[in-house]
C-alpha cells in the first residue's frame, strides 16, 4: 500500500508539473536563459546553497549579465555586472523596486517595516524614515559628536584588554547598535548589559540563519518543510523575541510622549499614530512600527559592524597598509579627535574604506526585487511578479572596474598622484529606490570608528593565530570568528 501511494504521489507531482510548464510556455518566451531545470525541484541541485552568489558567476559567464535559474518551480532572474544592475533599477526604478513573497519573512513580516514590504505602505514607510532620520541628526553635526562620544567608549574598552587576545563581535556590535539606539530610543546601553547582548545575538542568529541551504530550501518548498524542524523555526522564535522586547519598549514611550518635545524616530512615530488622520490608521499602526523598528535595529548593526570587523582583520592581514593610514593620522589629524571634515585630507585613509567595503562584500545578493510589471531588459521579456536579484557581489568583483578584484587593494580608489578616485561599480549600498535607507549613517559610522581605532591601536594577531579571509556561512559575508590584539598607541 505504500509503494502504491508513493507512486500515486509522483505521477501527481510529474502531471501538476507538466501542466505548470504548458501553463507558462507563452509567459517565459524570450525569457533570459539558464540551466535546464529538473521538475518540481528546478536547479537547487545545481546551486551551492551555502554561497548561491558562488554560482551566480559561474552561470553568468555561461549564459550572460541576464540568466535565469529555477528553485523548485519559482523561476528567479539574476543580474549580473554593473551595467545590467544599473538598467534594471535606475533605467527601469519603478518597475524593479517590489520585494518578493519570500515564505520566511513574509512570514513574520506580512507586508509591514519597510525592507520587505510593497506598495504604499512601503513608499510611506520610507519616506517617514529618511525624513526622519534626517530629523534626528542623520548627516548633521550632533550625529557626529554622539558617533565620536561612542568611538571614545569602544576605545575606552579595547583598552581594558591590556594587549590580550579578545573576540571583538560583541563590543563592535554594541558600539555600532549604540548608534541606531540612540536615534529609536535616545538611550545607549552598556556593553555588558544584558538587553543589548540579548537582541544581539538574537540579530547575529537569524543573520547566520537566513543564509543557511535549509532556509533556502524552506523558500522554496514551505508547505513541505512547514512540518519539519529546523532553523526555520528558530527565526520564527527569534522573531518573536524581539517584537516583544520592541513593544514593550514603545508602550512605555507611548505613555511618556509630549509630542510637542518628540525625542527619536519611536516618539515621532507615536505622533504620527495620534494625528486621527487617514493614514494615521492606515499605515501609523504598532504592527508597522514593529517592523520597522526591527528593520532599523538589525539593519543598522549588522553590514557596519561586520565591515568594521573586516576592516580590523584585514589591518592584521596586511600591517604595511595599517602603518600607512597610522601615517597619514598623525600627518593630518595628529593626536586631536578625528572628524568628518578629515575625510577629504585622507585619500588613503578614504580608500582603504572603501576597498573593505568591496573586498568584504558584506552582502553579496543584495535582497531580491521583484518586478511589479512586465517589462523588457536587455532584449530579455521579464514578467509581472518575477523574483530579481541584483548581485552586488559581480559590481564588486567585476573586473573591468576593479584591477585586482579577489585581492584586497586600496589603489582600487587612488589615481596615479594618490588622490581619492571614486569607482561607479562600486555600490555596497545598491541603487535606485531600495537602496539602503541608513547609507549615509553608515559612511559616517565607518570613517569616524576605523580612524579612532587606527589612532589609538595597533592591532595584531595573536601569537600563532591565522587570518582565515573566507566568509563565515551566513546571509551577510560576516569574518569568521577571530581573536585580536589591540596595542595602545597612546
Amino acid at each position: 500500500m505504500d509503494l502504491i501511494t508513493v507512486l500515486l504521489a509522483a505521477v501527481a507531482i510529474l502531471f501538476l508539473a507538466a501542466v505548470f510548464k504548458n501553463q507558462n510556455q507563452g509567459k517565459y518566451k524570450h525569457f533570459p536563459p539558464g540551466p535546464k531545470p529538473l521538475p518540481i525541484i528546478g536547479n537547487v541541485f545545481s546551486l551551492d546553497m551555502s554561497k548561491p552568489h558562488k554560482t551566480f558567476m559561474e552561470l553568468s559567464t555561461k549564459y550572460g549579465p541576464v540568466f535565469s535559474i529555477q528553485i523548485g518551480m519559482t523561476k528567479t532572474v539574476v543580474l549580473c555586472g554593473y551595467e545590467a544592475v544599473k538598467d534594471a533599477l535606475i533605467n527601469h526604478a519603478d518597475v524593479f523596486s517590489d520585494r518578493p513573497y519570500v515564505p520566511v519573512t513574509a512570514k513574520f513580516a506580512k507586508n509591514n517595516g519597510i525592507v520587505f514590504s510593497n506598495g504604499e505602505n512601503w513608499k510611506v514607510m520610507r519616506r517617514f524614515t529618511l525624513s526622519t532620520l534626517r530629523d534626528y541628526g542623520m548627516g548633521k553635526k550632533s550625529m557626529e559628536n554622539k558617533i565620536i562620544e561612542e568611538a571614545e567608549c569602544l576605545v575606552q574598552k579595547l583598552k581594558s584588554y591590556e594587549g590580550k587576545p579578545f573576540d571583538n563581535l560583541i563590543c563592535i556590535n554594541a558600539a555600532v547598535a549604540n548608534i541606531i539606539v540612540c536615534l529609536l530610543l535616545s538611550h545607549r546601553f552598556d556593553y555588558e548589559d544584558p538587553t543589548i547582548l540579548k537582541l544581539m545575538a538574537v540579530i547575529n542568529e537569524n543573520v547566520r540563519l537566513l543564509g543557511s541551504p535549509w532556509v533556502r530550501l524552506y523558500n522554496s518548498f514551505p508547505l513541505l518543510m512547514d512540518w519539519l524542524p529546523g532553523p526555520h523555526r528558530t527565526i520564527f522564535k527569534n522573531v518573536k523575541e524581539f517584537k516583544k522586547f520592541i513593544k514593550v519598549t514603545f508602550t512605555k514611550q507611548k505613555t511618556e510622549l509630549d509630542v510637542n518635545d518628540q525625542r527619536n524616530l519611536i516618539d515621532a512615530f507615536l505622533t504620527k499614530q495620534q494625528e486621527g488622520k487617514p493614514e494615521s490608521t492606515e499605515y501609523f499602526h504598532n504592527k508597522n512600527l514593529t517592523m520597522l523598528v526591527g528593520n532599523l535595529f538589525a539593519g543598522g548593526i549588522e553590514t557596519t559592524a561586520t565591515t568594521l570587523r573586516w576592516g580590523l582583520l584585514l589591518m592584521m592581514k596586511y600591517p604595511e597598509i595599517q602603518q600607512k593610514v597610522q601615517n597619514e593620522i598623525e600627518r593630518v589629524i595628529g593626536p586631536a579627535q578625528p572628524l568628518m571634515e578629515h575625510r577629504k585630507q585622507m585619500p588613503y585613509t578614504d580608500a582603504v574604506i572603501h576597498e573593505i567595503q568591496r573586498f568584504g562584500d558584506v552582502v553579496p545578493g543584495n535582497l531580491p526585487h521583484a518586478t511589479s510589471e512586465d517589462v523588457t531588459l536587455r532584449g530579455y521579456f521579464i514578467p509581472k511578479g518575477t523574483i530579481v536579484i541584483p548581485l552586488l557581489h559581480s559590481l564588486l568583483r567585476e573586473k573591468t572596474y576593479f584591477a585586482k578584484p579577489d585581492e584586497f587593494y586600496p589603489e582600487h580608489f587612488l589615481d596615479s598622484k594618490g588622490n581619492f578616485k571614486k569607482n561607479e561599480a562600486f555600490l555596497p549600498f545598491s541603487i535606485g529606490k531600495r537602496s539602503c535607507a541608513g547609507e549615509t549613517l553608515a559612511k559616517i559610522e565607518l570613517f569616524l570608528f576605523f580612524t579612532t581605532l587606527l589612532q589609538n591601536f595597533t592591532f595584531h594577531a595573536p601569537p600563532g593565530a591565522k587570518l582565515d579571509l573566507e566568509p563565515a556561512l551566513g546571509f551577510t559575508n560576516a569574518p569568521q570568528i577571530y581573536k585580536i590584539c589591540a596595542i595602545s598607541r597612546t
